[in-house]
């Protein structure tokens, strides 16, 4: 498996286990507003859990195809470029290095040499910002978010259900809230971001939904 394959799973994971945390906990939160029904509360977030689990399954499976299609049609249009005006892309790669600090005549060598090993392949990095050979799947991505959304939505779902009437909400709450930190971090650390602040991010938005579906689930309360 390739690095770009690997990040690719690592990805399709990470934001699966997020989503799975933050839509059964928004779910079980509403539906904990409106009733105190256990069985009610089980029952809706078994069917958000499965409801999102296809659906994530189907959009990394669509999302990435769809990435792959765009690329081929780019190496494609690249390829047609370079037989119908060669220089021009030449002298398009040779600037894109000048201006990189790189002198004239080194990026001119450069250049020569590397479309004399594999002009197609350094055209298209060049010229779109992905390299050809590095592969993903549509498969493996959608079979990890398909894994990891119903692991994300064990949590609340456990929560919500096996701890006594009088604390579950706030024991939902509270666990979310470091799973949520956990997936943030992960996330972050993953593409290099600034952990403190997704971790943040990620909380405040999970809290938000918790709020916004217990109001909207109080609302029908009986």
């Amino acid at each position: 498996m390739s690095l770009a394959e690997k990040i690719n799973v690592m990805r399709a994971s990470v934001m699966g286990a997020n989503d799975g945390i933050l839509s059964v906990a928004g779910i079980v939160i509403g539906v904990a507003g409106a009733t105190s029904n256990r069985y009610a509360i089980l029952l809706s977030g078994l069917s958000g859990m499965l409801a999102g689990t296809v659906s994530m399954a189907m959009g990394e499976y669509v999302s990435v195809n769809t990435q792959r299609d765009s690329e081929k049609n780019a190496v494609i249009q690249e390829s047609r470029v370079l037989d119908d005006d060669f220089a021009n892309e030449v002298q398009f790669i040779q600037q894109k290095y000048i201006a990189t600090g790189i002198s004239p005549d080194l990026a001119a060598k450069a250049t020569n040499e590397m479309l004399s090993h594999d002009a197609i392949n350094v055209a298209v990095r060049e010229r779109y910002g992905f390299d050809p050979h590095e592969k993903t799947s549509a498969i493996a991505a959608a079979m990890a978010s398909m894994i990891s959304f119903p692991i994300g939505s064990i949590l609340p779902l456990v929560a919500i259900t096996f701890f006594p009437a009088a604390i579950r909400i706030w024991a939902t709450v509270i666990a979310v809230v470091i799973a949520l930190a956990i997936t943030g971090y992960s996330a972050a650390a993953l593409g290099q971001a600034n952990r403190g602040r997704a971790m943040l991010r990620n909380i405040i938005s999970g809290i938000l939904t918790m709020l916004v579906t217990y109001l909207a689930g109080s609302l029908f309360a009986r």
